[in-house]
């Protein structure tokens, strides 16, 4: 079985931190976060993958190379034009044509397990399998719905606020409604769906590609998933997720390669990239530093993102458009205030 890891996208809402890196390389907890797509292929037995790129792409060669470090086959797929989900795997379908695939975000976290979803695909000899999870914190990811043969019904708008009912015994209140399910963005698909994805376009799974197999009365299944699954979609994200990993594991800090932190510099809670300087006496909490960055004898960085300046400069357009309020220029630095 193959696998095409999809990290073709712009990461808009992460910016700054992908104004030099595609959103899939940044450093998560000491890797590349794409490098958690490859292992959990690997784990999964599925070793020759396939990477497609547009932004930023060499800083995802760089954070991967040919696979072998990982002990897999990776080839590039290099999209002059973004093509959208679809898009992309239509440009290459000639490697899928033979059997099974699987195609997984190159942004994502997870270790829900593969394998089962994998079997559960062969069994019901579907044409696209999409892993799914209970949304219980009912977080803004478009809801998926599923009938009693769990054959999807409906791609549905997102979670609404549910009433609560109180505990008889501890008082404390509960959803009344079951959590939604939700698309953790790992599809296991047969060489058939190419029967409906348009050749040498834009083209997206959920919206184009899925509502025509189901009108043609294909099995389009949900696969209900259970475990840990994680999605980086902001700044604030990132770095909460990030200290919350670290936390369950007794840690206050991930660091990167060659960075130095003064003695009497105090660093907690937070994420330094490679080669991140803290002079004497500064104080960073709560804050993310990207790679390059360093942080002035006796400054005071909480809950901030700071890349260097001299990268925002080659995208002022970018912050324009995003029309990024709570930014901050100081010295060398850009520093970007979370709430």
């Amino acid at each position: 079985m193959k696998a095409m890891i999809l990290a073709a996208g712009f990461g808009n809402r992460l910016w700054p931190l992908t104004q030099d890196r595609a959103k899939p390389a940044i450093p998560f907890l000491g890797r590349p976060l794409i490098a958690h797509s490859v292992e959990l292929l690997k784990h999964a037995g599925i070793t020759d993958i396939t990477v497609n790129l547009h932004y930023q792409g060499e800083s995802i060669k760089k954070a991967l190379g040919d696979g072998s470090r990982f002990g897999v086959n990776l080839d590039y797929s290099e999209e002059a034009e973004i093509l959208g989900t679809a898009g992309g795997i239509d440009k290459v379908r000639e490697k899928f044509l033979d059997d099974d695939f699987v195609v997984i975000n190159g942004k994502i976290v997870t270790d829900v397990d593969l394998q089962s979803a994998i079997r559960a695909h062969r069994e019901r000899q579907a044409i696209a399998t999409l892993v799914l999870k209970e949304n219980v914190a009912r977080e803004r990811f478009s809801i998926i719905e599923v009938d009693e043969r769990n054959y999807i019904s409906r791609f549905a708008g997102f979670p609404q606020a549910v009433a609560t009912a109180a505990d008889s015994q501890s008082g404390a209140t509960s959803p009344v409604e079951p959590a939604p399910l939700m698309f953790v963005s790992i599809h296991i698909l047969s060489p058939r769906i190419f029967n409906y994805i348009p050749r040498h376009g834009f083209s997206d799974t959920v919206m184009d590609v899925y509502p025509a197999a189901m009108r043609a009365a294909e099995a389009v299944i949900g696969h209900i998933a259970t475990g840990h699954w994680y999605e980086f979609s902001t700044l604030t994200r990132y770095l909460e997720l990030s200290l919350a990993l670290l936390h369950k594991d007794g840690k206050h800090m991930v660091q990167g390669a060659n960075c130095q932190i003064a003695d009497s510099a105090r660093v907690s809670d937070s994420i330094l990239w490679d080669n991140v300087t803290v002079e004497a006496g500064a104080r960073v909490q709560q804050a993310v530093l990207a790679e390059g960055v360093r942080i002035p004898a006796g400054a005071h960085i909480e809950r901030a993102v700071v890349v260097r300046r001299e990268i925002i400069n080659r995208g002022v357009e970018e912050r324009q458009r995003l029309e990024i309020a709570n930014i901050e220029e100081a010295g060398e630095n850009i520093i970007v205030h979370l709430k």
